[in-house]
């Protein structure tokens, strides 16, 4: 692909250079038979009118030696028109010195003169559209000083030819300018429009890539969470069906449970992405790790500690004002946590501690102790579970730390402020739960 890009381009600036060069033959004819057309039909039209057999007088015959010379000069004014593209302002010079050397060569063209302005106004045209007027002025001061001198050679008039440089030159200028101006004008609205668009598109695919990020985070916390447990009661069940055949049958029970769950979660999942399906249930919260735990203790040794500071013996629920992103950023952070634990030392005990203590923020802790038994092979493209944790962290703008223990464990640590103070405190002491 990489090699067809040049000849891709080659080819579109060769089509490109054809049909600028169509374009100026165009031009150039173009106005060669214009002119030469008004020479040869303005005479008999004026010959039509009453007075016209006066001016006839004046106008030299058809193939005479003057009318050659002005029919010769007109076409080739015409034909210095093919260069316009590559050499505006040498053209312009070149078609008004022209009608000088008409002039002076065939003096008798007096009244069909001022068709030679035609091909001036052309080139000032085409000058004006493809070079700078701060670069072009002054050969449009000397275009118009040559066309004042032709006609001042013929009449002997100079105002009358200041008057025709005017109008081959300066009417045509402005004209051209008023174009330009509005050409540019519309060309910086597109430009803008399409800098709008560019912008609203990458505003887009930014939002698309937050969102399939936040949704990888949610699909990964949902199935490694209960898809690990089902991985690790499946185990114990193929271990126990011929010696504990009970307890393999309520393992097989708990791998059904587990099962639900992630179903269940599934569905949530999707009726929050769509807008015509509502959400079967509320997005969980610190409460529910309460519930989280205790569905952990069916694959592993699982204990809770909550340690409620004072302004919880109100009416106030656990992690009272933390934002619900939050809580759900610590509900899927401990949700990872003992996933992880279950995964990488499944038969160590873990403690899940929420500390909700300060008044100014909640910290919970994830800590498991060494492995007792090998782990699981992993795969070798995980640390999807720590890099989740630390989006979702960033995202509420919680403080979290990972890492082993001392005692060759390992520590998920998770500080969530608080949006609204805590309410006052009622008694002196917390309390401390245990489960």
């Amino acid at each position: 692909m990489a090699s067809a890009d040049p000849r891709t381009r080659t080819q579109r600036d060769g089509a490109q250079r054809t049909r600028d060069r169509r374009v100026d033959v165009f031009v150039a004819l173009g106005t060669g038979v214009v002119a030469i057309g008004l020479l040869l039909g303005l005479p008999p039209l004026d010959g039509l009118e009453p007075d016209g057999a006066t001016l006839a007088m004046r106008v030299p015959a058809p193939f005479t030696a003057a009318w050659t010379v002005l029919a010769l000069g007109l076409l080739a004014q015409s034909a210095a028109l093919l260069a316009a593209r590559r050499a505006p302002r040498a053209v312009l010079v070149a078609v008004s010195v022209l009608p000088v050397l008409v002039a002076a060569l065939a003096p008798q063209s007096l009244d069909l003169f001022g068709l030679t302005a035609l091909p001036v106004v052309v080139a000032v045209v085409l000058a004006a559209l493809r070079v700078p007027l701060v670069r072009l002025w002054p050969t449009l001061l000397v275009a118009g000083a040559l066309v004042a001198a032709g006609n001042a050679v013929l009449s002997g008039a100079l105002g009358q030819g200041v008057l025709q440089a005017v109008g081959a030159v300066g009417l045509p200028l402005l004209v051209t300018l008023l174009v330009r101006s509005r050409r540019e004008v519309r060309a910086a609205r597109t430009a803008e429009a399409s800098a709008v668009f560019r912008e609203q598109d990458a505003l887009v695919e930014a939002a698309v890539s937050r969102e399939r990020a936040a949704m990888a985070r949610e699909l990964h916390d949902i199935a490694a969470h209960h898809l690990s447990g089902i991985a690790l009661m499946a185990a114990v069940i193929d271990r126990q069906i011929d010696s504990d055949p009970e307890r393999a049958h309520e393992g097989a029970r708990q791998v059904r449970e587990q099962s639900t769950a992630v179903l269940d979660d599934l569905r949530r999942l999707v009726g929050l992405l769509r807008e015509d399906v509502p959400a079967e249930r509320a997005v969980e919260t610190v409460a529910g790790i309460v519930d989280l735990v205790e569905r952990a203790r069916f694959r592993s040794d699982v204990r809770l500690d909550v340690l409620a500071g004072d302004h919880q013996r109100g009416v106030q629920a656990l992690a009272d004002g933390v934002g619900p992103l939050a809580q759900l950023a610590a509900y899927r952070t401990v949700q990872e946590a003992l996933a992880n634990a279950a995964l990488h030392a499944p038969s160590a005990p873990c403690t899940v501690t929420v500390d909700d203590r300060d008044e100014a923020r909640v910290v919970i802790r994830v800590e498991n102790a060494p492995a007792a038994a090998p782990a699981a092979p992993t795969s070798p493209s995980g640390g999807n579970g720590l890099r989740g944790m630390r989006e979702r962290a960033d995202l509420v703008g919680a403080s979290l730390q990972t890492g082993p223990t001392a005692t060759g464990g390992w520590l998920v640590e998770l500080a969530l402020g608080r949006e609204a103070p805590a309410a006052p405190a009622q008694a002196t002491d917390g309390d401390e739960v245990v489960a």
